[in-house]
């Protein structure tokens, strides 16, 4: 396999053509910029290219290569989220307000490091991760490589348009309130969400985000997480192996401030294309209600109050976006006792709400619809934008707020090249049972 070709074949693929010497690091790593160089312009989706440095760092793993070392992902190249940082350089979280230089790199990023990736960009996202579309002032809109019209989602939009236009084979994204699972529906990938705890550099508004990872196939989020997570027993295994039968309940349930939007018809059709192709592989699938109970609503409180924790951390609170201010506002009324009784509230439900319904996964949408045209937001003030935001991803925040895994995971396309997405959810710590349905249905599409 040609360099060029390979800088889309997922982080698997890539370990195996370094492993056996048909390619080096440096011959992958310049083959990822040239992809970032000739995609980026249209999708704008990398706000920082690290040239020199990601050359570096492959000559380095090239090294270790030869004096005997090893790894699955010694030499492998991956975008980095501006969420994390690294350090010497400014973690922009898609604002004007972060001017500082980070002292050192984040936890999750030093791991990378020793692992032997190789990080060569940095990917957009909106301001402090609040949205579920990657437009901001800091760096302007980032746009979907397969329907320029349409976003990529959020708030990891960046490293979602980044693999999605094969200009690279894996990155790094996190997840407060569906910020994996959302851009992975928007651009075709698997986004899964693991359970909360099992990250380095996870924890963000008030444990709702964790960190992982935006990839093409499971076995690259499976190879990802299993190097970088703690979760005691091999993913990558797992996303091979077939899952026992299980009992899977269908859900149409949607849990909007207000109303949700009304889901669109394509989306529903391919959420119950996978009820078919998960009954027929022996599972059961029945249809529930979830109930989205007082409960399960907490999770607001925590959203809210790390999104003013967020804005008050930043450099210069002054920059930041007008409507990015009024949400921090709307987070003031709640404090400590408020939010640690809205964790409470979130792992009560989480750990009672799939035996209540006696399932052991659920399948559900992860969006109203297909991602939506870009700057549909504009101009749309704070409260506003929240609620209408809710109302269009009504299927994910609740399962942060349980601090459950969950996945999204492809599921057929619409005639304006936009595509669909599933999303499955299980218990607490069941990260490996949700990995190996995932890793089933994949097979199942092949």
């Amino acid at each position: 396999m040609t360099p060029a070709g390979a800088v889309a074949a997922g982080p698997t693929r890539q370990g195996e053509l370094l492993a056996s010497g048909e390619l080096t690091s440096r011959q992958l790593t310049q083959a990822t910029l040239d992809a970032i160089d000739r995609e980026n312009p249209a999708i704008n989706a990398a706000v920082a290219v690290y040239a020199d440095e990601a050359l570096a760092a492959a000559d380095e793993a090239d090294r270790r290569r030869a004096a005997g070392e090893s790894g699955p992902l010694l030499g492998v190249p991956i975008a980095v989220k501006d969420d994390l940082d690294i350090g010497g350089t400014v973690t922009g979280k898609g604002s004007k307000a972060m001017v500082m230089p980070a002292g050192h790199d984040a936890e999750l990023v030093a791991a990378l490091k020793a692992a032997g990736m190789v990080v060569v960009a940095k990917s957009a996202l909106p301001e402090l991760a609040i949205f579920g579309f990657t437009e901001s002032a800091a760096h302007g809109i980032t746009r979907n490589p397969l329907n320029l019209a349409h976003t990529s989602g959020g708030s990891s939009g960046g490293s979602a348009a980044l693999v999605a236009a094969g200009a690279v084979g894996i990155a790094t994204a996190s997840d407060g309130a569906g910020s994996i699972r959302i851009p992975a529906a928007c651009c075709g990938l698997v986004g899964f969400k693991p359970t909360q705890g099992t990250m380095p550099s996870s924890g963000g508004w008030h444990d709702l985000s964790t960190q992982g990872c935006l990839a093409a196939r499971v076995a690259d989020s499976a190879l990802f997480l299993d190097a970088f997570g703690t979760f005691g027993t091999s993913l990558v295994v797992a996303a091979a192996a077939d899952p026992a039968p299980l009992r899977i309940g269908m859900s149409f349930s949607a849990a909007a401030a207000t109303k949700a939007r009304p889901l669109d018809p394509r989306v529903r059709a391919a959420v119950e294309r996978t009820a078919e192709q998960l009954r027929a592989a022996g599972h059961t699938v029945t249809e529930v209600k979830i109930p989205y109970t007082l409960d399960s609503k907490a999770l607001t409180v925590r959203y809210l109050a790390g999104i003013r924790d967020s804005a008050d951390d930043s450099d210069d609170p002054g920059r930041l976006e007008q409507r990015t201010k009024g949400i921090a506002r709307l987070g003031r009324p709640f404090g400590r006792r408020s939010v640690d009784w809205a964790k409470r509230q979130g792992r009560s439900w989480g750990d009672k709400v799939h035996r209540d319904l006696g399932v052991d996964v659920l399948l559900t949408p992860v969006m109203s619809g297909p991602a939506i045209e870009v700057e549909h937001w504009r101009g749309t003030g704070a409260l506003a934008t929240v609620l209408s935001m809710n109302a269009f991803y009504p299927y994910t925040a609740q399962w942060n707020h349980a601090g459950v895994p969950a996945v999204s995971m492809p599921a057929g396309v619409t005639d304006e090249r936009l595509p669909l997405a599933v999303q499955l959810i299980a218990t607490r710590g069941a990260d490996a049972l949700l990995m190996s349905l995932a890793g089933q249905l994949e097979r199942l599409n092949a």
